[in-house]
């Protein structure tokens, strides 16, 4: 990212929160912003992770519950104070397996488990953008929410509520640009494939062979980058939009 000052405010680093920061993609992300010179601030429903090698990140690291609607409100704001917020990157998703370990599917969901589901990963993003549009205003800054290749089409490991938040995610997103485009504010998603985490499937290796064109697993850093690029000033007329992280496997 090139244009690490880019801010409306008097401080010389631009900001970014991002949610579901302590491991696998939003811990690239916060990785990949963080090199590139933004002040990061990072929430997670875990404490600070041991393994993020900069110095500063256990004191800009916020413990939020996001199936908590009085968790997320507050802090983040009182924080930013009176500046502006340059990035948002909704990260953070959850995905509940059944008792094997296997997709839950859309009748054998509990409405408990689908409301916890879409809580953490439709609501809290439209609550943070609603909490945070005055400081991303004035910053005429820009929302990454990360959608997935599951709410798309049908998705051997993830469940039938990851599916369904998800694909209402992506409409929020086409919402959002829509309502806050003439405010500055521009939002944009990423739908990642299949990604090289430690929380992967049993099988997607062999998914991967029969499904993805490029024949292997994305890297967190790959996805992060596509990020860092829709919060960039080289993406400034770019809104509403929803990039694939796949490899080509949803053609």
């Amino acid at each position: 990212m090139s244009d690490k000052t880019q801010d409306n405010s008097p401080f010389k680093k631009p900001t970014v929160a991002v949610t579901g920061a302590s491991r696998g993609i939003g811990h690239a992300i916060v990785k990949e912003f963080h090199n590139s010179g933004w002040e990061v601030f990072t929430l997670a429903r875990t404490p600070f992770s041991d393994v993020c090698p900069w110095a500063e990140g256990i004191v800009q690291h916020i413990e939020i519950d996001l199936a908590d609607p009085v968790s997320i409100r507050a802090e983040l704001k009182r924080r930013l104070g009176n500046r502006g917020l340059n990035a948002l990157v909704n990260n953070a998703g959850i995905s509940p397996k059944a008792e094997d370990g296997g997709r839950m599917s859309a009748t054998g969901t509990s409405l408990e488990d689908f409301q916890r589901v879409m809580m953490v990963n439709l609501m809290a993003p439209m609550m943070l953008c609603s909490e945070l549009l005055g400081p991303l205003q004035q910053a005429k800054g820009a929302v990454v929410n990360v959608t997935s290749i599951a709410g798309q089409q049908i998705h051997p490991f993830a469940g039938s509520a990851y599916a369904v938040s998800k694909a209402g995610l992506s409409a929020l997103t086409r919402e959002l640009a829509f309502e806050l485009g003439d405010k500055g504010v521009r939002v944009n998603a990423v739908s990642p494939g299949e990604i090289a985490t430690s929380i992967l499937s049993a099988g997607t290796e062999e998914m991967v062979e029969q499904q993805v064109p490029m024949k292997r697993l994305g890297s967190p850093a790959e996805v992060a980058e596509v990020v860092s690029f829709l919060c960039s000033a080289k993406a400034s007329y770019v809104t509403g939009a929803e990039i694939p992280i796949n490899g080509g496997q949803h053609v």
